[in-house]
């Protein structure tokens, strides 16, 4: 359902970081209005605040009333699989057990512009259904499935990253592309959609072992060529990924050593998993500022380890955090904080839920380097807004009945929450559509 009048004005309990918060008390960090606003106009935040203060602003505005809710920034997934929607829930298996038996098989349909044109539909649909309003998306190795995924953003103007694979070995015939077909591709996609509406590229070499060093420097030189692209790739998921990866590029002095051979390491690397790394690969991260992302409930389904977020964050390096769908288990950012506070913990760390919100919202757009543009509420950002509600289940509610605090109702949404809590989502300012099933069409 599209808005019709120039200016909307959203009423509800409104939330949005400034900074990384350590707890409720570092209000510095966060605003917090119990009743209030969102302006929204032209596909951008116009104002926000306490409602009595913004309503007075827009008279003519069109009004949805949202109370009790709370209003937040559209959630960002910073690491997903676009061709992987039929994949997830596969059983059984470790990363490259996993990739070869379910994830390649699936990808080959790929090639085919009207499979990949259904998927992406329903793939934005499930992202939407979720409260997330912007990804970062692995596209298979076919220009078709880079295609559709651009497009179906388009159709629905949401900021949106990704690349087509780049791989020209260990994988099967119809999965692979040659060190020349994939520069050259990469390039024309890049032409064809980066920067275009809110379209951003991301060069997108798998992953060592499925690039020759004749790939990783054509993808070293795309990067060269287009320094405003992110990079997106992955790195020490698994022990059996890591000896592979030593075994293929023996000159190189750890997993992190072979992209930075290739020049593909700057602040807009986005390195999915990151779990067992090496000292120096921690130094190499904060001397580059690429940034690992932390993929919980992958990590856990695969039993690739666990992330040491306050180790990264003890050296300056703040990470990403992502559902990394196929071998994620949920679309659901709640449900990516829900497992993430669980890894977190087994290692003595903690997750407060104003930080795991700001994580989910501002601090991935930190990552990826968009913050100005979205993952806050701040005006002349992007109109990206999820509504949910705390109290969305019977069991939510029943909890949510003892809760005394901002911080206790936002772990009830962490920890139980799930696409059930998203009441309403809005991108570049218009309202989008929610059918009972939890889809949503622009």
């Amino acid at each position: 359902m599209l808005q019709t009048c120039d200016k909307t004005l959203l009423r509800g309990r409104v939330l949005t970081f400034h900074a990384a918060p350590a707890d409720e008390s570092d209000t510095e960090a966060y605003s917090y209005h119990p009743d209030g606003a969102i302006l929204m106009a032209g596909g951008l935040i116009e104002a926000v605040g306490e409602y009595a203060e913004i309503a007075v602003r827009a008279p003519g505005a069109t009004l949805v009333d949202h109370r009790p809710c709370l209003l937040l920034p559209g959630f960002i997934d910073s690491h997903i699989h676009f061709p992987q929607v039929q994949v997830i829930a596969s059983w059984g298996a470790q990363l490259l057990d996993w990739l070869n038996n379910y994830t390649f098989p699936a990808e080959t349909g790929f090639a085919d512009p009207a499979h990949s044109a259904a998927m992406a539909a329903r793939f934005y649909d499930l992202l939407i259904g979720h409260g997330t309003t912007t990804a970062v998306a692995f596209c298979s190795v076919h220009p078709a499935s880079a295609e559709a995924f651009f497009a179906e953003a388009a159709r629905r103007d949401m900021r949106m990253i990704g690349g087509k694979v780049m791989m020209d070995r260990n994988a099967p015939e119809g999965l692979t592309d040659t060190a020349q077909q994939g520069y050259d591709e990469s390039k024309a996609l890049i032409a064809r959609w980066h920067g275009r509406g809110r379209a951003e590229y991301a060069i997108t070499p798998r992953f060592a072992i499925t690039s020759s060093p004749a790939q990783l420097e054509l993808a070293g030189a795309l990067v060269a060529e287009h320094p405003d692209c992110h990079v997106q790739t992955h790195l020490s998921e698994n022990r059996d990924e890591i000896a592979f990866t030593r075994a293929l590029y023996p000159e190189a002095p750890d997993y992190l050593g072979v992209y930075e051979r290739f020049g593909l390491l700057h602040a807009k690397t986005l390195l999915g998993h990151s779990i067992h790394l090496e000292p120096r690969e921690i130094e190499v991260l904060a001397e580059t500022g690429a940034k690992p992302v932390f993929c919980p409930t992958s990590n856990l389904f695969l039993g690739s380890g666990l992330f040491d977020d306050a180790g990264l964050r003890a050296r300056g390096i703040a990470a990403g955090i992502a559902t990394d769908v196929g071998a994620g288990t949920s679309y659901s950012m709640l449900q990516t904080l829900n497992e993430g506070y669980k890894i977190l913990q087994l290692q003595g760390q903690k997750l407060h839920p104003l930080a795991a919100f700001h994580w989910i919202t501002r601090g991935n757009a930190v990552a990826l380097g968009l913050e100005d543009r979205i993952g806050t509420l701040e005006p002349g950002t992007e109109a990206d807004v999820v509504v949910l509600n705390p109290a969305a289940t019977e069991a939510m509610a029943l909890r949510a009945e003892a809760a005394q605090s901002l911080s206790e109702e936002l772990f009830i949404l962490q920890i139980m929450g799930d696409d059930r809590a998203v009441e309403a989502v809005y991108v570049a300012g218009r309202a989008q559509t929610t059918s009972v099933a939890g889809l949503v069409t622009a």
